[in-house]
């Protein structure tokens, strides 16, 4: 069975009564396929299949489907309404759907055809967080040009750089290095105000001396996504920024610990925020502790203290810990790591020791 029959094969017998599905979400549609153009439907009941695209990626949907092991029918539809009607003359009754995935007027069409939609987001999500040897290998190609990249660019600083100068950089080298492009907006702050923000985006400011240097850099390889989080000091850094950059450090660490299969993601977020708390600075960290990485960089599960998830053998995930304070500046650490049975695979290998660059 190829890869694309056995994963649709292992979402659609995870559905209630026979339930037929259709997948909208482009990550979904991929995962499940490997068609990557920009516009495509998936639907299937029991063994049967339908890909629905336009004209403009007929080729490319026989070819991708192909490759990818799946066993279907390509459709051609151009717009909303003409797909609504081929899933229609194929499908009968209620349809599963992500329902994050599907806008109101696509909700109000199918219900017009008569196959309303059922929302099972939990179904199609929980089957994507498991990452087999293939994308594992993808992510951990794009975790290795990211922390290439990084090297680069930071063995190659002067000082004076503007924010902007650094994430243009960083995004030239990972597409020189073999990316398809960053994985999302490449995060470069800097100093009092900036670094203070998480997810501050590049101005041009110029480094300065006793700048904390916060760097969020990923790159996309055939669409999967690595995630990595280094900062430096520009000069030597003051007092009160190397105790946080400790503590940030002993919050991550902790947190990295803590992931194993079995274990509850809210425990991953609250060893961070132990460390946070024992330090007295909880306060100042405004944001999860990590997230899934995949199709998306941003998956299931999402570490917090509501997460309700419990991590899983081939899930990876994030531990990202910060302090940041207006003023001062900021502090984050961040791996991308596989979860294994007994521990965690580290996948981003650039060091973490405190640096101070020029």
């Amino acid at each position: 069975m190829g890869i694309g029959n056995e994963r649709l094969s292992r979402l659609v017998e995870a559905l209630p009564d026979d339930r037929a599905l259709l997948l909208t979400d482009r990550s979904d549609v991929r995962w499940a396929s490997g068609f990557a153009g920009s516009n495509g439907w998936l639907v299937a009941r029991g063994n049967d299949r339908w890909l629905i695209t336009d004209g403009r990626y007929l080729e490319q949907a026989a070819h991708q489907t192909n490759t990818h092991g799946l066993d279907c029918e390509i459709i051609e539809a151009r717009t909303q309404n003409q797909m609504v009607q081929e899933v229609a003359a194929r499908i009968s009754g209620r349809v599963a759907v992500r329902g994050s995935a599907i806008s109101w007027s696509l909700h109000d069409e199918l219900v017009s055809a008569g196959r309303p939609p059922e929302d099972h987001e939990p179904v199609v999500a929980n089957c994507r967080r498991r990452k087999d040897e293939a994308e594992i290998v993808t992510i951990s190609r794009a975790a290795a040009i990211a922390d290439r990249a990084l090297s680069e660019v930071i063995d190659s600083f002067r000082g004076g750089e503007r924010e902007r100068d650094l994430r243009d950089e960083l995004e030239y080298r990972m597409r020189k290095l073999g990316a398809d492009g960053p994985s999302y907006e490449t995060i470069v702050a800097s100093g009092p105000t900036n670094a203070a923000r998480p997810h501050h985006q590049p101005t041009d400011r110029r480094l300065e001396s006793g700048d904390s240097l916060i760097i969020d850099v990923g790159a996309l390889v055939e669409g999967y996504h690595s995630d990595m989080t280094r900062t430096f000091f520009v000069g030597a850094p003051s007092s009160e920024l190397t105790e946080i950059y400790r503590i940030v450090e002993e919050a991550q660490l902790a947190g990295l610990a803590a992931v194993r299969a079995g274990v509850a993601g809210v425990d991953v977020d609250t060893a961070c925020r132990r460390v946070f708390e024992e330090a007295g600075r909880l306060d100042l960290y405004p944001h999860g502790t990590g997230h899934g990485v995949g199709l998306d960089i941003h998956e299931e599960p999402f570490f917090g203290p509501r997460c309700q998830s419990t991590l899983g053998v081939g899930e990876v995930v994030t531990v990202e810990p910060g302090l940041y304070r207006g003023g001062l500046g900021g502090v984050r650490i961040e791996d991308l790591v596989l979860v294994t049975e007994d521990g965690c695979q580290i996948l981003t290998k650039y060091p973490k020791d405190l640096r101070c660059l020029p």
